[in-house]
């Protein structure tokens, strides 16, 4: 029986550290939308919420660090949690226009974050 340990190199540990920090980070905007939704939590279906976390993973690699920190998760009304949904589906059906829907995404969020 082999009990080695297969071979990190730092390009498998930065993606694994890449990774660690964006479902953190994706934690925490979810939690932070779910409390400030309150009650209309409750309304999102599990696909909802599978989607909302890929789309903000997504926005998370996106933004600047500072940008991101700035986005205030549990401002958002249920009609942009809506909105987003939708560009989120559309993204992952046809991943084009990219750059565009994320920085549509990133706009939602930032108009509820003054």
């Amino acid at each position: 029986m082999d009990t080695s340990r297969p071979e990190l190199n730092d390009e498998d540990i930065g993606m694994r550290a890449f990774q660690v920090r964006k479902a953190k980070a994706v934690e925490r905007a979810m939690d932070r939308l779910r409390q400030g939704l309150k009650h209309h939590w409750g309304m999102l279906t599990r696909k909802d919420l599978d989607d909302l976390s890929w789309i903000f993973g997504e926005l998370w690699a996106f933004e600047k660090r500072a940008d991101w920190e700035e986005l205030h998760f549990s401002s958002l009304k249920p009609e942009d949690v809506q909105a987003i949904l939708e560009m989120a589906r559309t993204l992952r059906q046809a991943p084009r226009d990219t750059v565009e829907t994320l920085e549509r995404v990133g706009d939602i969020i930032r108009a509820r974050s003054v």
